[in-house]
């Protein structure tokens, strides 16, 4: 995955310096919490499910841990870093553009769940309970990976930035003589699908989750790359979600609530997310498009409020 910074420095040597340091730290976070790299500290950890052993881990992990398991018992399992197991057997259906079969989401659900993994506080470790156990951090380590970027960013002068990555994207300070950073939202690929709106943003995260892009379709149906953990399957009901948070964590993180549980019961989970607020456009099973949206969203638009 790329990601991408555009920031406003004094001089050409602070800007290379500080875009050189917040790669640095976004390849940092990247080392220890990729699912696709054998030797992560992510994966080696799942390597111990299943063996009672209580696993010390650094601090961004447990910093990324605990908040995504926060994040679980708010939402009743909606959004679950255990989800590795069902990913995993998502990946390889795209790939054959074939449904997983039942049994095997069967098999990978007895080591899916939130529940099945432990924080200790005290000795800042992790032991996962079930075997076979995969952490999946890819609905929340972007957002924090370019929140951290942003950070050094500032600490090296230049808080006039922008950090994007996968979807994900957090500003700082608005460029110079501009109320904020202009960022065009995605809409969804259906016909009559409301035109893309412009916001303006300053110190703040958007995240955008959905099925523009990865996707399978069978039968006429399109799964989502999105899986609900709480039954391993694909999400179906065609939509995009965008949220702003103050936060890249949480922006991303809660993306993924609102694809799960919906307008009704995800959009009250991101208002009750201090500076949070969120944004849902979907077309279920091609019926008329709906949008739903929190009601304090309207004040980032650039260009006017929204159509009611």
């Amino acid at each position: 995955m790329s990601f991408r910074i555009a920031l406003f420095a004094a001089d050409r040597p602070t800007a290379v310096r500080a875009s050189d340091l917040a790669f640095e730290r976004i390849r940092q976070i990247n080392d220890i919490m990729s699912d696709y790299d054998p030797d992560s500290e992510l994966n080696r950890l799942a390597r111990t499910s299943g063996k009672g052993e209580e696993i010390p881990v650094s601090p961004d992990l447990w910093f990324v841990l605990k908040r995504g398991q926060e994040l679980s018992r708010r939402s009743q399992g909606a959004f679950d870093v255990t989800v590795g197991p069902y990913v995993n057997l998502w990946r390889r259906a795209r790939r054959q553009q074939k449904l997983p079969e039942p049994s095997r989401l069967a098999q990978a659900g007895q080591s899916v769940g939130y529940q099945r993994m432990r924080l200790n506080s005290r000795r800042r470790a992790v032991v996962l309970l079930a075997p076979d156990m995969r952490l999946d951090l890819g609905g929340i380590a972007k957002g924090y990976a370019i929140g951290e970027a942003l950070k050094v960013l500032r600490q090296a002068g230049c808080p006039r930035a922008l950090v994007e990555g996968g979807g994900d994207m957090i500003v700082g300070d608005p460029p110079p003589g501009k109320p904020g950073w202009r960022v065009e939202l995605s809409s969804l690929d259906a016909t009559n699908a409301p035109p893309a709106r412009f916001l303006s943003l300053k110190n703040v995260a958007i995240s955008t989750s959905g099925d523009l892009y990865q996707r399978l379709e069978i039968n006429g149906v399109r799964y989502s790359h999105i899986v609900d953990p709480r039954t391993g399957i694909g999400l179906t009901d065609h939509c995009v979600v965008n949220v702003i948070a103050r936060e890249g964590i949480d922006a991303d993180s809660l993306t993924k609530v609102v694809s799960v549980l919906g307008p009704e019961k995800g959009l009250p989970l991101v208002e009750a997310t201090s500076g949070a607020v969120a944004r849902l456009i979907r077309n279920p099973s091609g019926s008329k498009i709906e949008t739903f949206e929190s009601p304090r969203f309207r004040r980032y638009y650039s260009d006017g409020a929204p159509p009611q």
